[in-house]
């Protein structure tokens, strides 16, 4: 009986330290910036570089659901791609830098992507949320940009 009830006692705190919802203090904007970086990262070196590296190619069959040219959609996919994910990796006015990341996925899942079945549609849907998320959170303390709301705008609880 009383082994039982160490066993019991043993998995009711095994039980509590999966299941509690506390976060201790510090720890979400060390997990932002994982996170902000690990995102972008992934979004410049699977689909940013190979933009870059096989450019013409890229201009002749880059999606252009808004008629402005291969040519045009390829620079402004580079730009969502690389740009963006280079400053919010760096969390340089992350949340602007961010929706540029977003809408390029998002325009994917939306329009080009519309009618496609859900295993097509499910990168950009993704990566829609991962930047979204961003945009919502912000940069985090781990950022370029709490360094620069310290200096201009003299903040000490960003």
């Amino acid at each position: 009986m009383e082994t039982t009830t160490l066993q019991l006692n043993k998995f009711q705190k095994w039980m509590k330290q999966i299941l509690h919802t506390k976060v201790p203090h510090g720890r979400p904007d060390l997990l932002l910036l994982v996170y902000r970086v690990a995102i972008s990262v992934a979004f410049l070196f699977i689909h940013g570089s190979k933009k870059i590296l096989n450019f013409q190619e890229e201009v002749q069959h880059i999606p252009d659901p808004f008629n402005m040219g291969g040519y045009t959609a390829t620079i402004i996919a580079i730009f969502s791609n690389v740009i963006c994910s280079i400053f919010v990796a760096m969390g340089l006015f992350t949340r602007v830098f961010a929706i540029g990341a977003f809408m390029i996925p998002f325009i994917g899942l939306t329009i080009v992507h519309a009618n496609d079945p859900w295993v097509v549609r499910d990168v950009p849907l993704m990566y829609s949320l991962a930047f979204l998320v961003i945009i919502i959170l912000g940069p985090g303390k781990y950022s370029a940009d709490r360094i620069i709301s310290k200096l201009w705008f003299k903040e000490e609880n960003y």
